[in-house]
Order: structure tokens, then sequence, then C-alpha cells
């Protein structure tokens, strides 16, 4: 027996961090609109809520959960807030990242620990605490945002490079781990993407630069990785997607 095309995820409670603008507003509201509760994860409260107003516009249900997913007590409040408001995860979408760039002579050391703690070190520890509960369940869908970049190398990213590497890593390993359990794992590497990523860019010289490149393109929409995102959750139990690479039909370089 299968869902109504566009009623896929009905009954199913979805955590999507990022949530608040660009890939992670667009997956929370393409989720809601096949039928999944979507707690909405992220440190800006405001815009949170804006996603939460969209989604419940269209009769979909989110709930707001604000969260630093650099901070082990936002982590547990995230599991548990959403575990007692809907007592499952069906679905963990970890798209929270920031995009640093800069020289590797040029880094502070503030910005390769948080560049790691956000992009690779929280999407672990978030796993972590979701995985017990899938596990139980006997099903779920554990979705990863790595980048081309994690494939393919580019400058100015050593730091960045290898976080968004190592989330690649961490998936295909994940999935040694919790496949015999029914739980689906996925790593989304997106190429050039229109989102304020950009914006985390503090040299000026480098941001001009990857703002050329991605503006000499037709560069992706979140949509577009949120359809893909949706796709793959999507599957019958038996289908795995390992791993999407995705990028603009003329990126010809990462």
């Amino acid at each position: 027996m299968t869902a109504d095309f566009g009623a896929e995820l009905e009954g199913q409670v979805a955590i999507v961090t990022g949530a608040s603008s660009g890939i992670g507003a667009a997956t929370a509201e393409a989720l809601a609109s096949r039928g999944a509760d979507v707690v909405l994860a992220a440190r800006r409260v405001d815009e949170l809520e804006a996603v939460e107003a969209r989604i419940e516009e269209t009769d979909g249900d989110a709930l707001v959960v604000p969260t630093d997913i650099t901070e082990d007590d936002d982590i547990d409040n995230l599991v548990e807030t959403t575990l007692g408001e809907y007592d499952r995860i069906d679905v963990l979408v970890n798209n929270a990242g920031i995009m640093p760039l800069a020289h590797v002579a040029e880094l502070d050391r503030e910005t390769i620990e948080t560049t790691v703690d956000v992009n690779l070190t929280g999407l672990i520890k978030l796993t972590n605490a979701v995985a017990p509960t899938m596990m139980e369940q006997e099903s779920g869908h554990i979705v990863n945002l790595s980048s081309v970049v994690g494939r393919f190398l580019q400058p100015n990213s050593t730091h960045y490079n290898a976080a968004k590497a190592g989330v690649k890593m961490f998936g295909d390993s994940l999935r040694l781990d919790l496949a015999e359990a029914g739980v689906h794992v996925a790593t989304i590497e997106p190429g050039a993407v229109d989102t304020e990523l950009l914006d985390h860019i503090p040299d000026e010289e480098v941001r001009e630069s990857v703002e050329e490149h991605v503006g000499s393109m037709d560069a992706l929409a979140p949509e577009d990785i949120a359809r893909t995102i949706a796709f793959v959750v999507t599957q019958p139990p038996r289908v795995d997607i390992n791993e999407v690479l995705i990028r603009p039909l003329d990126q010809v370089q990462p």
C-alpha cells in the first residue's frame, strides 16, 4: 500500500536544522507539504516563526525550537522537546551550516573552530542524540548536507572543505551502524546555491570572487535542494539513496 502523492509523510515527524532561511526553510516547507509535522531548529527565532507561519497557512504543522547546534544543552532540548510533543522522530535533516571562507594563513582559530563545530561536530552530536529513537522505531531517515567542496576542492576553503568532507565520511560510516535497524542515511552535496551562505565570508576579496563565480551561472535555488531531500525521504523502505551530488547545469568547476 502506498501513500497518496502529497501525503507521503503523513503522521511522520521531521527535525530540520538551519530552518530559518535558505535550504533549511525550503526543506521544512517541502516536508510539511507532504504531510510531516516539522520541528524548526535554528538560532534566529523571528525567522523561524515566519517559516512556521507559512507552513501553518497551508494547513501544515510546525514547532519552533530555538537551537544553537554548537550547544549540547540546545541539542538535548531539541530532541526532548520533539519527543515530548510528538513521541517520535522520523526524519532528521542536518542542514545547519556556515561558510566563512578565507586563506589558511588568514584564518583565526575561532573561525576554524566554529566552522567545524557548526558544519560537522554539531551534526554528529545531534545525530547521536536522535539515533536511539530511530533504532527503537526501526525506521527513519537521516539526511546530512555536505557540499560539492567536500568532494572537489576549491581555494580559500581548507577548513570548510575538511568539515564538509567529514560530513560525507560520517554519513557513509553512519549507514554501516544503522542500516540493520531500518534507518536510512543520505548525504546531499549541493553545488552553487543562491543562499545567504555567501554573506558568511569575512574576506571581501574572497567573497567577491565567490559571488562572481556563483553569478556566472544559473545557480540552484533552495527549493531545488528541498525537492531533492523530499524525494530521498519518500522512497519505499527498501530504497536507500546514499548520496546525491546536485549542481547547476552550467557549473563545470566546484
